[in-house]
């Protein structure tokens, strides 16, 4: 359900998948997803998990069914974001069944909620100062070629 009050994911709640994603990665999320003491709202997402591996594919199909049927939990929230066009993923076909299509925001509706949730509380002495913008941001997003070399 959308509404603007619900907060961003922890960062136990994501997985980001590339193609160096590796199975335990992928198996701890769905344990923590599916495993009791799992139902405290939280939601496990994989993001991009058409980008896994042949090989991490299928153990995330096996580890994901085999404690669907074990678990107790009748109402987990685990949810596997595949990009729409990645018809040949095996992550895309294995979970076909359970398909749903996202409403689609506007810009302006992403960020205007991105900004609320990202906006540092007043009164605090934020590393987000050293930024120039005027947002006062929590979250900044640095790229780099040869992290950990200043470069």
């Amino acid at each position: 359900r959308h509404t603007e009050a619900a907060p961003l994911p922890s960062y136990d709640e994501v997985l980001v998948c590339t193609r160096d994603t590796e199975e335990e990665e992928v198996e701890l999320l769905v344990r923590r997803a599916l495993s009791p003491g799992s139902h405290d709202q939280k939601i496990y997402c994989l993001l991009g998990a058409d980008k896994l591996v042949y090989k991490v594919s299928i153990q995330l199909e096996s580890h994901f069914f085999r404690l669907v049927q074990s678990s107790s939990i009748p109402n987990y929230r685990f949810i596997i974001f595949c990009n729409a066009k990645a018809h040949n993923s095996y992550v895309v076909t294995a979970f076909d069944a359970y398909k749903v299509t996202f409403p689609c925001y506007s810009k302006t509706e992403i960020q205007t909620y991105l900004k609320m949730h990202l906006k540092v509380p007043s009164g605090t002495a934020p590393v987000a100062q050293a930024f120039e913008e005027p947002y006062q941001l929590n979250v900044k997003f640095v790229f780099s070629e040869r992290a950990g070399v200043g470069e």
